[in-house]
C-alpha cells in the first residue's frame, strides 16, 4: 500500500498530541496516512505495554489511519545506528509516502530527538540503491520521501510553518483521549507525572489556539523544516 504520509513517533500517543489535528484534515482531503511507532512506550509510569496497544489502535480508528505499525524498539534505549536506521527503511520502502512526519527536533523526552534524528537519517539512507533491505524475502526498491517534517511536543518550539487544523481539534483530542491511562484523570490511583496534569491535557488546546491566533485562525499545529520551504507565487499562502 503506497501512502501520502506517515507518521513517526517514538511512543505511541506522540503523533496524536503532536500532528493529529493535520493528519485528520489530510484524510479528510482523500490522503492515506501510516503511523509508525518506534517502541511499546513500556517504560511509561502509567499503563502496560498491553494497554498502550489497545489505546494505540483505538486512536488509530479514531482518526482514520490506513495502517499503525510498532517497531518494537527498546524505549529509553534505542539508538541511531544501522540497525535502527534499516528498520525504518524497511518502513519508508514499504510504504513509499511523499511525506514523513517525525518528533521534535529537541525535546524534555530524549526519545524524541532521538527518534526525530532516526527518523530523518533513515528518510535519506532509504533512497540509496546501494543500501539493500527485503520483507518476506523480497526485495524492496529504494524510496526518499519528498519532504520530512518535524511536529512541535513538549518544549515550545517555534515553527517554520503552522497548519490550520480549524474544524479537527475536537477529533484530535479525542484521539489523545484514547489513551486513557496517560492522561488527565481525577479519579485515577496511579502516579502522577508532567503529563498527567489537567494543565497538561489544557495546553494541548490553547497551544493549539495560541498558534491559530498569530495566523488568524481558530486553531494550528506548528512544524519545522529540515530545508526551505517554497511557494510558487506570492498569494500562495492563506
Amino acid at each position: 500500500m503506497k501512502l501520502d504520509i506517515l507518521a513517526f513517533g517514538a511512543h505511541p500517543d506522540d503523533v496524536e498530541l503532536g500532528c493529529s489535528g493535520t493528519i485528520a484534515k489530510e484524510i479528510s482531503l482523500g490522503k492515506k496516512v501510516g503511523i509508525i511507532d518506534l517502541t511499546r512506550g513500556e517504560l511509561g509510569t502509567r499503563g502496560t505495554v498491553e494497554t498502550r496497544a489497545k489505546e494505540a489502535s483505538d486512536a488509530a480508528k479514531i482518526l482514520g489511519v490506513a495502517i499503525r505499525e510498532n517497531l518494537g524498539f527498546k524505549d529509553g534505549f534505542f539508538v541511531n545506528d544501522e540497525k535502527h536506521q534499516l528498520e525504518i527503511i524497511k518502513m519508508i520502502r514499504k510504504y513509499r509516502p511523499n511525506i514523513v512526519l517525525c518528533n521534535a527536533i529537541d525535546d524534555r523526552h530524549i526519545d524524541h530527538g532521538k527518534g526525530s534524528k532516526l527518523v530523518s537519517d533513515a528518510c535519506f539512507l532509504s533512497g540509496l540503491i546501494k543500501i539493500e533491505t527485503e520483507i518476506d524475502s523480497i526485495k524492496q526498491e529504494v524510496w526518499r520521501p519528498k519532504l520530512v517534517y518535524h511536529y512541535i511536543q513538549w518544549k515550545n518550539i517555534e515553527p517554520h510553518f503552522v497548519v490550520d487544523i480549524s474544524g479537527f481539534i475536537e477529533l484530535k483530542m479525542e484521539s489523545v483521549l484514547a489513551y486513557s491511562t496517560q492522561f488527565y484523570d481525577p479519579n485515577s490511583k496511579e502516579p502522577v507525572t508532567p503529563i498527567t496534569s489537567k494543565n497538561f491535557l489544557d495546553s494541548i488546546k490553547y497551544r493549539a489556539q495560541d498558534l491559530g491566533r498569530l495566523v488568524g485562525v481558530e486553531y494550528a499545529e506548528g512544524f519545522t523544516v529540515e530545508r526551505h520551504l517554497a511557494v510558487n507565487n506570492l498569494d500562495n499562502l492563506i
